[in-house]
């Protein structure tokens, strides 16, 4: 009776280190196949004697029957529920561009930046055309006096009459013109706005890089916050397995309760984990909404190609061989143009300018000495003389604004090299990172396989066990950002030297 029952403690041991050891494998380091078997014994089978091998024949291996491990425990539990999908979803980079164009805040200002250069060249031409200007008035005299005085007739007599003075009501109306003739402010006001413009217009096409790069990486931004749940929920699900066997394990008596406590670190631990998963989730989607213009949650179907960004990418924006062609440093270029000539302004200010001036008046009083109605024509020339150094002020304030602006361009072409230098080799870095992510997931899994061989012999400890599956769980979410890593570092190669048109 003594062999018998220790044979079926051995057996019952046996199946329970097994039970722990099954689910920590799944979807990670074991291949799809036939189920693990352990060979041995079996306990409830006698044992036969195996013949001594004679002297000129190997020894034949002594058939064991297989042992099959039992299947994972079922575990339900509701934080193993995923994220529900958002209710807007972009399926294509294209789709994502339309959104860009009809929503973006970032593009409209820009757009509206256009529109106002453009007013303010009418407003520059308008200084050169000339100005006509119409007044009327009505006048009522309240006090007023009668004055005889005498009038000659149509015959020549002096006639009395009485006159009231000031007129009690009069109507009079002018109308005058005024035409710059001499005035090389104005002229070279309409040149500078017109420069403007292109400036206006250069910051658009970067507008519209910056914006197209940041829903770039707000994509993959949400494609990897779902990818990390993913990976959070299995690792969850994992520790819950561990401890249901656990807790099996401790009842059938060959656990302890350390081993108990030690898988629900775990689990509690996984569960703070996918929490915070879950919020970088639906963070990365409002970004990815913010990005693209809607106040929401957008989100990414697990269709999209990835890999198809970075050539969506490069169709949409076309690369420019060098730092000087890209359209932010063509504005700061511009905007040295334009301070340069906001310079120049400031020395035209001490020039004379010549105005012609026409106008037309009329009016019901009838004073009997002068025509009611008159035309005049002037030429005024108007020479600055002194105005307390307003003029000086205003030179030195633009001439510092020009090399203010020559240094935001040199500064900014600087920080263009070097962003293009990183962009460039950030492909190859990220490359590389994902190759040492990779082979410290083969490692992880390796030594994941590796501690739960030693627990199921009995060489291992629980905390040794737990530690692996961690370390592995932390593996495999440092590959999948990797992966996204070098999907967002090409697609930031692509567009750091583009113009996009679109």
């Amino acid at each position: 009776m003594m062999p018998r029952m220790r044979r079926s403690l051995l057996c019952i041991s046996t199946l329970v280190c097994a039970a722990v050891v099954a689910p920590v494998a799944i979807a990670q380091t074991q291949p799809a196949g036939p189920p693990q078997t352990q060979a041995g014994p079996s306990p409830t089978m006698p044992v036969k004697p195996v013949p001594a091998p004679s002297p000129t024949t190997a020894p034949a291996p002594a058939a064991a029957p297989a042992l099959q491990l039992p299947s994972a425990p079922t575990v339900d539990d509701p934080m193993l529920a995923p994220v529900p999908r958002p209710k807007t979803e972009i399926a294509s980079w294209e789709e994502a561009l339309q959104h860009l164009r009809a929503r973006s805040t970032d593009l409209q200002i820009a757009v509206q930046d256009v529109f106002r250069a453009e007013a303010q060249w009418r407003t520059a031409l308008a200084g050169y055309l000339p100005t006509i200007t119409g007044t009327g008035a009505l006048t009522k005299n309240l006090i007023t006096r009668d004055v005889p005085t005498l009038v000659r007739d149509a015959a020549g007599n002096a006639v009395p009459k009485t006159i009231t003075t000031p007129f009690p009501e009069f109507l009079t109306g002018q109308l005058s013109l005024q035409q710059t003739v001499i005035n090389p402010r104005s002229w070279y006001a309409i040149g500078t706005a017109d420069r403007n413009i292109g400036v206006a217009k250069l910051t658009v096409e970067d507008t519209k890089r910056v914006i197209a790069l940041k829903a770039a990486n707000a994509i993959v931004g949400v494609v990897t916050a779902e990818r990390v749940a993913e990976l959070n929920r299995a690792g969850l699900l994992n520790a819950l397995q561990r401890l249901d066997l656990a807790s099996r394990k401790t009842q059938l008596g060959n656990g302890t309760g350390l081993d108990v406590v030690r898988a629900k670190q775990d689990v509690e631990t996984s569960r703070a984990t996918l929490v915070d998963g879950d919020e970088s989730l639906r963070q990365a989607r409002e970004a990815l909404g913010i990005a693209l213009g809607l106040p929401e949650q957008i989100g990414v179907p697990p269709s999209i190609d990835l890999n198809g960004l970075e050539a969506s990418a490069r169709a949409s924006c076309k690369q420019t061989s060098k730092v000087d062609d890209r359209a932010d440093i063509a504005a700061l270029r511009g905007r040295v143009d334009l301070a340069h000539r906001g310079r120049n302004d400031a020395k035209l200010q001490f020039l004379p300018q010549l105005d012609v001036r026409s106008g037309v008046s009329t009016t019901t009083v009838d004073t009997g000495s002068q025509p009611n109605t008159t035309w005049n024509v002037q030429g005024v020339l108007t020479v600055p003389i002194w105005d307390g150094g307003a003029r000086y002020g205003a030179l030195r304030d633009n001439e510092a604004q020009e090399l203010q602006a020559i240094q935001q361009l040199e500064a900014a072409r600087r920080q263009a090299i070097i962003d293009n230098l990183q962009a460039q080799r950030g492909v190859t870095v990220a490359e590389t990172r994902r190759e040492v992510a990779q082979k410290a997931r083969d490692l992880s899994a390796e030594n994941d396989r590796l501690t739960r061989t030693s627990y199921l012999e009995g060489r291992g400890t629980s905390l040794e066990l737990i530690t692996a599956a961690q370390a592995l769980r932390a593996a495999e979410i440092q590959l999948a950002l990797r992966d996204f890593e070098l999907v967002k570092a090409r697609v930031l190669a692509v567009l750091t030297l583009s113009v996009c048109p679109w």
